[in-house]
């Protein structure tokens, strides 16, 4: 570790011990703000904001399931993620937050900057200004480093995006008592650390690497040029079938709403669920909200190796429920485990066996992670990294591809080409990992 981070520890500790949280799960049809359609098709808020729960029917050629039914959540409005990042000799620092989501397994995580819906900075719910949204809106004060509308999780969000923004301040500001300065370093060594850098923070420190990078830039050692990647992605798109329509809840093949939760019979993905929150360091004291809670840990993996002595990872073109274009590129494996206990090996994901048999692979990156705690509870999934030799080669299926870091980074910087749990890889790969192995083998 670079760096010392007893402060910070002490000040994460402080935080902790100075508010209050409390959260109860609670039915679905109780919840205070809330109302179930009265033909049962959906869950909504009353102010017509925030979002909803609703049924949607899938069909498409390209998962290991052709079609199926599923409740997802709609929530069509805009979030800001943003970080305020300034440079202090010749390391950048970055502002972040402590904040707490009803969904963390350990309540409060580290956060960016600001981090609201648009419901939420706009007010619709009457609480508390959001802190340092001016230096993220229209007139902001600074230099924007990185602004892209990023995707969520596909598989339970319908088409939703957030704007993910850096911007840079030529002096620090005064932080709050939830907010910290951390440089470089200290982030690099905090995404090591288990469920405390949270999925928003992540998404958005995917966009450092566009402090420094070179536009211009080529990698001569990689497998496959821009255009070669530009090709492959378009034809995938192309290739891709994705139908959709929304269902009512209540009749949704495979799933049970009885009132207090919607479930699966089988035991498989995840469950709907209701929560009342109770915070004293949020914009309102007090909320319930609808959210799904996965049946597992999950696993997010990009499979690696040396090609022309430049490590790569093996990217997926993927389609989800949700995903606002039919595709992105995305890890090589990204799923719930024991959704697939008991299957068929042809039903099972791709790689998903290779990336478990951690005994046969060289393990670059290892880390368990929360998902999105505003919406998800207790859901985390296993980060990894493995280099697996020669036992793949440059010849692979045809949804997927061997990029370099650096290529699917700079994929980044445009909308829906990176899905979510990519880009959250790549933040964990941050310290260089994979540079510093092509460097040394």
């Amino acid at each position: 570790m670079s760096e010392n981070l007893s402060s910070f520890y002490d000040w994460f500790s402080e935080r902790n011990i100075k508010n209050d949280y409390h959260i109860d799960i609670a039915s679905l049809s109780a919840l205070e703000g809330w109302k179930v359609d009265s033909d049962g098709s959906a869950i909504r808020h009353r102010s017509g904001k925030f979002f909803s729960i609703e049924g949607l029917s899938v069909e498409t050629q390209e998962m290991e399931s052709h079609s199926w039914s599923q409740p997802i959540i709609n929530q069509p409005e805009i979030g800001i993620l943003g970080i305020i990042v300034t440079k202090v000799g010749d390391s950048y620092h970055f502002l972040m937050q402590a904040k707490m989501e009803p969904g963390n397994i350990n309540l409060i995580q580290l956060s960016p900057t600001v981090q609201a819906t648009r419901s939420n900075y706009t007010r619709v719910h009457r609480g508390s200004a959001v802190p340092f949204l001016e230096h993220f809106v229209a007139a902001r004060p600074g230099s924007v480093v990185f602004d892209s509308l990023q995707s969520e999780q596909g598989s339970w969000f319908l088409g939703k995006r957030n704007r993910n923004m850096i911007v840079e301040v030529p002096d620090r500001l005064p932080a709050g008592e939830d907010f910290i300065w951390l440089s470089f370093e200290q982030i690099a060594a905090l995404l090591r650390v288990p469920n405390l850098v949270n999925m928003d923070s992540r998404t958005v420190l995917s966009g450092l690497p566009f402090l420094a990078m070179d536009d211009n830039s080529t990698d001569s050692s990689a497998v496959h040029s821009l255009g070669d990647l530009l090709s492959w992605f378009t034809e995938a798109k192309s290739r891709h079938r994705l139908d959709r329509r929304t269902v009512p809840l209540h009749s949704l093949p495979g799933w049970e709403f009885d009132g207090d939760k919607i479930l699966r019979p089988d035991g498989r993905h995840f469950t709907v669920i209701g929560a009342d929150v109770a915070a004293t360091n949020r914009e309102v004291a007090h909320w319930s909200q609808p959210m799904l809670r996965p049946i597992g840990r999950g696993v997010i993996a990009f499979v690696g190796r040396l090609f022309h002595d430049e490590f790569h990872i093996l990217v997926h073109a993927r389609t989800e429920a949700g995903t606002a274009d039919v595709v992105e590129m995305g890890p090589t494996v990204a799923c719930i485990p024991a959704s697939y206990e008991n299957l068929p090996r042809a039903e099972r994901p791709p790689f998903l066996d290779l990336v478990e048999q951690s005994d046969t692979v060289d393990v670059l990156v290892d880390v368990v992670h929360s998902e999105e705690g505003g919406r998800f509870f207790h859901a985390e999934s296993r980060y990894l990294v493995v280099d697996v030799g020669e036992s793949i080669g440059q010849q692979v299926p045809e949804n997927y591809c061997w990029m370099t870091v650096e290529q699917l980074t700079g994929f980044v910087r445009y909308s829906n080409h990176v899905n979510v749990a990519a880009r959250c890889l790549l933040s964990c790969m941050a310290d260089g990992v994979a540079e510093r192995t092509a460097v040394t083998r």
